[in-house]
């Protein structure tokens, strides 16, 4: 009885381990060039997809538009704009989507991962050339 008391709840220390190592919430991005916190992205699921979107920017006012984004989405407001898409999760990872350079107008393949429970790594790549940037958790 014991032994089955100490298991369940082992389990369930597992399980609340497990769903705190989540990339889902609000994330500071910061520039991996300047070094300086540019945004807030909000990652959320839908449909079994991953997806990252500004909620806030931190050194531009909320309503700058997107004037080097591509088609579309060009002259949208930054705020509100998916710049994660469809990332699938695959084991620790997440991958097969993209992610978008809203001030360069660029789109590129994109893998994040938890470093730790308050850090993700965010990878934007072309081929073999790739540039990571170290996001820390929002509260």
């Amino acid at each position: 009885m014991i032994r089955n008391l100490l298991l369940a709840t082992f389990g369930l220390l597992f399980a609340l381990q497990a769903s705190a190592a989540d990339i889902l919430g609000n994330w500071r991005t910061i520039d991996d060039e300047t070094g300086e916190t540019k945004s807030i992205v909000n990652l959320y699921e839908k449909d079994g997809k991953y997806y990252g979107k500004i909620v806030d920017l931190l050194l531009k006012p909320d309503d700058t538009i997107c004037d080097q984004c591509p088609g579309d989405l060009k002259g949208k407001p930054m705020v509100g704009l998916d710049v994660i898409t469809d990332m699938v999760k695959k084991g620790d990872k997440y991958e097969g989507g993209e992610i978008l350079d809203p001030l360069k107008g660029k789109v590129y393949d994109c893998k994040i991962w938890l470093e730790d429970d308050n850090t993700l790594k965010v990878r934007g790549y072309l081929g073999f050339l790739y540039r990571t940037q170290t996001w820390h958790r929002a509260e």
